[in-house]
């Protein structure tokens, strides 16, 4: 049987603290976003393709999927829409005709640097945040 510690006051309140800040960023983003002409989805969609794992700045619907945590379904609509916005483009895999990648267009990149730049402060604070968590707090 794993024996259960209560955590401490100060491990409590950091977690606070960090899930405090973490929501700031994420209201403060969807503010940011929308003054760049992104829905808040669009955003995350778009820095989901150019933040992709392996530095490639590219992605599938269903390795967007698996990233976002939403069904392939609702992936493909958000799809579908930015990519009617110009704001994302496709390209037929050259090893699996099956699969497209998705990238961002030069719109795209523009209205994501828009909105990522307008945020470092924001991004610097919740690093702050993240750095006060104790090593043993279980998570926020």
């Amino acid at each position: 049987m794993v024996e259960e510690t209560q955590p401490s006051v100060e491990d409590v309140i950091a977690v606070a603290e960090f899930r405090s800040a973490l929501r700031h960023f994420l209201r403060r983003s969807e503010k940011v976003a929308r003054q760049s002409g992104l829905t808040p989805q669009r955003y995350t969609l778009l820095m989901m393709i150019k933040g992709a794992p392996g530095g490639d700045e590219q992605s599938t619907v269903t390795e967007l999927a698996e990233r976002l945590q939403l069904a392939q379904s609702t992936v493909t609509e958000l799809v579908r829409r930015a990519e009617t916005a110009g704001l994302i483009e496709r390209e037929q895999s050259q090893r699996d005709a099956r699969v497209a990648h998705l990238r961002l267009t030069s719109e795209g990149e523009r209205r994501l640097m828009l909105s990522f730049t307008a945020l470092e402060t924001e991004r610097a604070q919740l690093r702050d945040a993240f750095s006060n968590l104790d090593g043993g707090v279980a998570g926020p």
